[in-house]
C-alpha cells in the first residue's frame, strides 16, 4: 500500500539521519556500534504501549545489538 510506502521511507530517512548525527557525536566507531546506538534510541523514543512493554522492547533491542557484536566477531 501506498501509505506503508511512505512509513517505511521515512523510517528509513530517521534511520539514515541519525546515523550520521551519531557519527558526528561518536567518531571512530563501527557501524555496528551506530547501528545499536540508533536501536536503544529508538526503543528510548517508543511511545504508547505500558511501561512494562516498553521495558520488554528496550531489552529485547540491547540484545539484539549485543547479539549483532558476537555475530560480527566483537563484544
Amino acid at each position: 500500500m501506498p501509505e506503508d510506502e511512505e512509513v517505511v521511507r521515512k523510517t528509513v530517512k530517521l534511520i539514515n539521519d541519525k546515523i550520521v548525527e551519531f557519527k558526528t557525536q561518536f567518531a571512530g566507531k563501527d557501524m555496528q556500534d551506530y547501528i545499536a546506538m540508533v536501536i536503544i534510541w529508538y526503543a528510548t523514543q517508543a511511545s504508547g504501549g505500558s511501561n512494562a512493554e516498553s521495558e520488554d522492547l528496550k531489552k529485547g533491542l540491547i540484545k539484539i545489538a549485543e547479539d549483532l557484536g558476537k555475530a560480527l566477531g566483537q563484544s
